[in-house]
């Protein structure tokens, strides 16, 4: 009777806690994505400039930056189930906060949720690499395509929920609590297993313990996640300025953005599938950088009458760049605390550079009064891509002694 107990106790398990990271990767780029399309309508209502309306998005991604590489401490000390569960509590707060009236809630709300929207990026990561250590691909993969999707929904219906369902900005923003609520539930019954998997952990850590910010390797994931996320950032903010100047009306522009996005999705899973297969992903990141280059060159050279291809193979190459970007965190490290390291690290830089590139981008365009300079700048960023990725893609692991230069083994 008690093996029967357990076989059913551990399917149960597994899929409460794959059910968990679905919804919780569900909440990490909604409360994001949904202000994009709002954002006159938040600067009319609210009295605030331009340059403060583009804080409502530049403040998750510095709290991104800043809370990261403190977060895998926090998992390490208080649990990492028990840490998810608080962040996803003041997300939820911070959606609500940020949805009622007034300038300091908005910015205050948005400081809140950015916070705990990182620490779930870089904690779901590790809880992928411990509980599913065979099948990191595939269910990098269900992650990363549960984000983008719900994050594209977000974008597209942030207007008609403000709008046509007469929501105005604030119910458009704050309707997003509801799914923030509903992944506090999915996720309260993984607290059961917090003693255990905290021992488990400080076990790994003291026989693995590794400063991931002295190795070569992880600052080689770090940048390719780095420049991957800058690269997407600069697309999301410009790309409808950029069309603008080649003769495409406001409204086409946008959907074209929308199409961009779209074309990412099927690859965010395709793509994490095929490099858990792999020793080397280093095929990968050439198809990835051979794919921006394309698009980007085709923004600056190629005819306008088929620009929209153009426009999708931008999105497949960002897929590509983000599933590899997640999947290194698993791949490149022994267990779940250097996995959790690593994303705190890769994550921390990554969503500076996310923050810093939009307004260099910008401030390049208002000096030349031209996207062209930009786009040079967007080729330049695909080949640096391309130097790191080949290194992050290597069979090595970041914990290894001169993890430059053994084989990773066990595979």
């Amino acid at each position: 009777m008690p093996n029967k107990q357990n076989k059913k106790a551990v399917p149960s398990s597994i899929g409460l806690i794959i059910l968990g990271i679905i919804v919780i990767a569900a909440n990490l780029r909604t409360p994001l994505t949904s202000v994009g399309p709002l954002v006159s309508l938040i600067r009319d209502d609210v009295h605030i400039s331009n340059t403060l309306a583009g804080l409502i998005t530049t403040v998750p991604l510095l709290a991104f930056a800043l809370l990261s590489p403190l977060v895998p401490k926090l998992g390490r000390r208080y649990g990492v189930e028990r840490i998810i569960l608080i962040a996803l509590i003041f997300l939820t707060v911070g959606i609500v906060l940020r949805s009622l009236s007034g300038a300091a809630n908005l910015f205050i709300g948005t400081a809140i949720l950015g916070f705990a929207i990182a620490v779930c990026n870089v904690l779901l990561p590790s809880i992928i690499k411990r509980d599913f250590p065979n099948n990191i691909g595939s269910m990098t993969g269900v992650y990363s395509i549960s984000m983008n999707l719900c994050g594209a929904i977000a974008s597209g219906i942030s207007v008609p929920l403000a709008v046509n369902a007469g929501l105005k900005w604030q119910g458009a923003l704050g309707i997003w609590g509801i799914l923030s609520f509903v992944s506090i539930l999915c996720w309260l019954p993984q607290l059961r297993n917090q003693t255990k998997q905290t021992a488990t952990t400080s076990q790994q850590m003291a026989s693995n313990d590794v400063n991931v910010w002295r190795s070569p390797l992880a600052w080689q994931v770090t940048l390719f996640m780095g420049i991957q996320s800058m690269v997407f950032y600069v697309l999301v903010a410009w790309l409808p300025e950029i069309l603008k100047q080649q003769g495409i009306d406001s409204s086409q522009s946008g959907w074209y953005l929308s199409f961009m996005q779209l074309a990412m999705l099927p690859f965010t899973f395709i793509v994490p599938v095929i490099a858990g297969r792999m020793s080397s992903q280093r095929l990968l990141v050439v198809i990835t950088t051979i794919l921006l280059l394309t698009g980007t060159l085709g923004l600056l050279y190629g005819s306008s009458n088929i620009i929209l291809l153009w426009i999708i193979i931008l999105g497949i190459g960002g897929g590509f760049a983000f599933s590899l970007s997640m999947m290194f965190f698993g791949l490149r490290t022994e267990n779940a605390h250097q996995a959790a390291e690593l994303s705190g690290m890769a994550q921390s830089i990554g969503y500076l550079l996310a923050a810093i590139g939009p307004a260099l981008i910008g401030y390049l365009h208002d000096a030349t009064n031209s996207w062209n300079l930009p786009l040079f700048i967007l080729l330049g960023a695909s080949v640096l891509l391309f130097l790191v990725g080949i290194g992050a893609a290597r069979n090595r692991f970041v914990g290894s002694r001169n993890s430059y230069e053994l084989p990773r083994k066990g595979r």
